[in-house]
């Protein structure tokens, strides 16, 4: 591999660590070099995923990360223990398939806390000179293409995943002087728990027409992990305030 796309000692943040994408990435990021810091609420899940790491100078921290008057001793203990942050990517995120008529202000309340709120005051704390690598930092939001074409039934999904987009982008405006990098990633499908839980939830016609929406196919968390790294590592350094779209052709039509 080119040096310059591995992540070779850069010490990566990671929330949604426990399980699908978030996880993958914690594995992927370890195989390039990069000691990594694991955030999730299940302890016992967290620790599955470091037995899977490569050696590092690893991390593994249970919190709720909606919890937001935790955050800051989080990042404090982190760079304490593993070093000061160049990467951080949010992948915590829960999902609701539910129509307009059955949403409540909380369903939204609690999506926009931990998809959004959370993401966004980790990166703030992050990006203080007392925690950020003096090289600088790139950020990755995991959003969806959902936030981007909307879809029936998930209006507190989408609208969430939506505002890591623009939100992301306001971001991006404002580190630029720190020389932190701030992107979204937008992934189509993919096959991760979170994943199978909705498609328990939906008639097979339904699956069907969301498998079929995507021309190459639903994706793999690995698909996300190749871009999350690409924009992680110093060959994205001239890329900022993006949505790098990673859906399986799920927005061509």
């Amino acid at each position: 591999m080119n040096p310059i796309f591995n992540l070779n000692n850069k010490n990566i943040i990671i929330t949604g660590a426990s399980s699908g994408i978030g996880r993958q990435c914690a594995i992927a990021f370890s195989q390039l070099g990069a000691n990594v810091i694991l955030i999730a609420r299940n302890e016992e899940r967290l620790k599955d995923t470091y037995n899977k790491l490569e050696k590092g100078n690893h991390l593994i921290i249970s919190q709720d990360i909606t919890k937001y008057d935790k955050l800051e001793q989080i990042i404090k203990y982190s760079v304490e223990k593993v070093g000061r942050i160049s990467g951080f990517v949010h992948s915590a995120g829960i999902e609701m398939t539910l129509p307009l008529r059955s949403m409540q202000p909380s369903y939204y309340e609690k999506m926009f806390s931990l998809n959004v709120i959370a993401g966004f005051e980790l990166a703030k704390i992050i990006s203080k000179k007392r925690y950020l690598n003096e090289k600088g930092a790139s950020f990755v939001f995991i959003s969806s293409v959902m936030g981007i074409l909307g879809q029936a039934g998930k209006i507190g999904y989408c609208a969430s995943k939506g505002a890591l987009i623009s939100g992301g982008k306001a971001i991006a405006l404002e580190l630029a002087k720190k020389n932190i990098r701030v992107n979204c990633v937008l992934p189509g499908v993919v096959e991760t728990e979170m994943t199978d839980k909705m498609f328990n939830n939906l008639p097979e016609e339904s699956k069907e027409t969301i498998m079929g929406m995507h021309p190459l196919g639903l994706g793999k968390p690995e698909d996300i992990v190749n871009a999350c790294a690409f924009l992680l590592s110093d060959g994205s350094r001239w890329i900022t305030g993006t949505n790098l779209i990673v859906d399986g052709g799920y927005s061509a039509r």
